[in-house]
């Protein structure tokens, strides 16, 4: 009886944290961007670290779909190649190097959350080298994903006749560098005059528990730069960008407003099912809301507040650690900050 009433207590709880998250309103001359970090589905590669979920992962996102499908757009950072078989490019057995990679089929987990939009630009899109690239490309193409990640690889989608594009940006030369900072500032200075609408992401910063602060400095991981993501954004903005997401340190960092034009340095994790580790604040799984009007002017925005549990996928955080933590990191990392967010996790200038 005692079992049956704790088990009431908690799925009413459940409701009142799904309902409680309702998406912000907006009119049709406004659109919705929702963005989370890194996604993981689990690995078959290599054998001794082999970890799937069930029913091939048809539920990683059940908790979130809710949400997920109010967005225009929804975008997510895909850390991982989607591939059958496949040749690893890395010598796994060198130390602290890591390939992962999941079935094709796996994109359908993708396109059920109501994902749209996809960066394949990190330091995992290549573990198979091009083979594992294209198949990437292809599997998200055939659920109808858009994506942005190797060169000449641009997010392309129009959302009631506006034109949005979004440009990927690693620290890898395959793709979209940026630590190449003056072919970054003419990629993004000349794509974003095609759009109405055009976001830049970048996979950049250390990583780990110590990577909370956003520094304007260059930022490695061991002897490997990893970028000034400062420096990147606020150049992305200056040339066109009018949101900038950022993704790579595993844990949640900083937003600011730049010249109006909102940067979220790091969305953390969000789904990294038996891989990466959810201890502490890489456990802490935002998922950003955007409003922006047809010309990418901010109107608002929201942090909804989800947590990892494991092994690893998204579930409603009751105790809204990522809205608080997002807050504090910005009063603290850019005290002459204009960003506003409240206890609800609500964003404005």
């Amino acid at each position: 009886m005692k079992t049956d009433m704790i088990k009431i207590i908690s799925f009413i709880v459940f409701l009142i944290l799904i309902t409680s998250n309702s998406v912000l309103s907006k009119s049709k001359e406004e659109i919705s961007v929702i963005a989370v970090g890194d996604i993981m589905m689990g690995t078959d590669f290599p054998d001794r670290y082999k970890i799937l979920p069930p029913d091939n992962g048809k539920n990683l996102f059940i908790h979130v779909e809710n949400l997920l499908v109010k967005g225009d757009l929804v975008f997510g950072n895909l850390e991982q190649v989607l591939i059958d078989g496949g040749k690893c490019a890395k010598d796994i057995n060198a130390s602290n190097i890591w390939a992962f990679k999941c079935p094709v089929k796996f994109a359908a987990n993708l396109a059920k959350a109501h994902f749209n939009m996809m960066s394949i630009a990190n330091n995992h899109a290549w573990d198979f080298g091009i083979d594992g690239a294209q198949s990437t490309m292809k599997a998200l193409d055939s659920v109808k994903i858009k994506h942005s990640g190797p060169k000449g690889d641009i997010g392309k989608i129009s959302i009631n006749g506006t034109r949005v594009g979004l440009i990927a940006f690693s620290t890898n030369d395959n793709g979209y560098n940026l630590l190449n900072i003056n072919d970054a500032k003419g990629f993004i200075n000349e794509i974003s005059k095609e759009f109405d609408v055009f976001i830049v992401s970048f996979h950049g910063g250390t990583e780990g528990i110590k990577a909370l602060h956003t520094k304007n400095q260059e930022e490695y991981l061991g002897r490997e730069p990893r970028g000034n993501v400062i420096r990147f954004s606020h150049m992305a903005i200056d040339n066109g960008a009018d949101l900038v997401i950022g993704h790579g340190p595993h844990v949640p960092r900083a937003m600011e407003f730049y010249k109006g034009k909102l940067i979220a340095y790091s969305l953390g994790n969000f789904c990294t099912y038996g891989i990466i580790s959810i201890k502490k604040e890489k456990g802490i799984a935002p998922v950003l809301e955007v409003v922006l009007d047809k010309n990418g002017n901010f109107i608002r925005g929201k942090i909804y507040s989800f947590k990892q549990i494991y092994p690893g996928y998204p579930v409603p955080d009751k105790n809204s650690r990522a809205s608080t933590l997002i807050r504090s990191l910005s009063q603290t990392d850019f005290p002459e900050n204009k960003i506003r967010i409240d206890e609800k996790g609500n964003i404005t200038k």
